[in-house]
């Protein structure tokens, strides 16, 4: 039963939602990190029913401005789990997360929503951080994108009987990210296609052992990050689909740079060890033939999703 929540006309709520890494080589669906570009939006409600949507920076263009915008159905899809009913709502979106290139802007737009339901909610119907990730991964598919977004740093995703969960863990502060990001764009639904329904066993016993060892260079010993990174579950079999990323990788890692495909690609992760490691990194970037790449000298966001009223 839907219920009229009476949200008055004026609330407003400002959401900061943080960009983020999966998989981070061989944590294929299960680790992610929250990283320091953001997509803010601010929510009013207002009298006319609907959304209007306004889009600056990413995506303004071509980001649907109407109720079909992610923003909006995840906010929707919030307010109709709680039995309530939705407003009508002005969004007014300053996104900087890059679109389509493997960092979760899928993910934040869905994660902005639901925040922005819990702000306009409050004090009629308190929303947890466990309620947050069920409904962002009932939306989404799979957390190992929404739980960094929700709640920042390095997260361990997974699913349990009673649906899904997570760990936050602390990243080492010598550890640099470095997202190198092309102009061109990927498909998930495309990355993913050319996955094989089963892996050898001696590769899938390697990708436990690097996920293990992976968690260990990131909080206590990014000295091990290069062994960390290594995968054989996933990369390989997407290389085809994204010929300069795979290049990339292979050339950054070659030189012994703990770099990685970041999501579904076609962006290049590097979890360097320190920024003069960092700099290394992206110099080679530069003069590796193909396509040209943004360097985005990060930090890891800790803080993750933020609500605040206006």
């Amino acid at each position: 039963m839907i219920e009229n929540a009476g949200t008055p006309v004026g609330r407003g709520v400002r959401v900061r939602v943080p960009a983020t890494s999966a998989n981070l080589g061989p944590g294929f669906d299960t680790l992610g990190l929250a990283l320091s570009v953001y997509d803010e939006i601010t929510v009013t409600v207002r009298e006319e029913p609907g959304a209007l949507v306004e889009i600056h920076g990413v995506g303004e263009g071509t980001v649907p401005t109407d109720e079909t915008n992610l923003v909006v159905t995840s906010m929707a899809y919030a307010f109709a789990a709680f039995g309530r009913e939705v407003p009508g709502v002005h969004i007014v979106a300053h996104n900087t997360i890059p679109h389509g290139r493997g960092m979760g802007s899928s993910g934040a737009a869905v994660v902005a929503g639901i925040m922005a339901a819990k702000g306009l909610l409050a004090g009629a119907v308190e929303i947890s951080d466990e309620a947050l990730l069920h409904l962002a991964t009932e939306i989404e598919g799979h957390p190992d994108n929404v739980a960094p977004a929700l709640f920042g740093g390095l997260t361990i995703a997974w699913e349990s009987e009673t649906g899904p969960r997570h760990k936050k863990l602390a990243v080492h502060r010598g550890v640099s990210p470095l997202v190198l990001v092309p102009e061109h764009t990927l498909s998930t639904k495309v990355a993913r296609g050319l996955q094989p329904e089963n892996v050898p066993h001696i590769d899938a016993v390697f990708n436990v052992s690097r996920s293990a060892l992976l968690i260990a260079a990131l909080t206590q010993s990014p000295e091990l990050l290069w062994d960390g990174t290594a995968d054989r579950l996933h990369q390989d079999y997407r290389a085809e689909a994204m010929p300069a990323t795979h290049a990339l990788v292979t050339a950054l890692r070659e030189e012994g740079l703990p770099a990685v495909v970041s999501g579904a690609g076609p962006s290049v992760l590097v979890l360097a060890d320190g920024t003069g490691e960092r700099a290394r990194a992206a110099a080679l970037a530069a003069a590796t033939p193909g396509a040209p790449w943004r360097e985005l000298m990060l930090a890891v966001d800790v803080r993750g999703a933020s609500v605040d009223a206006l």
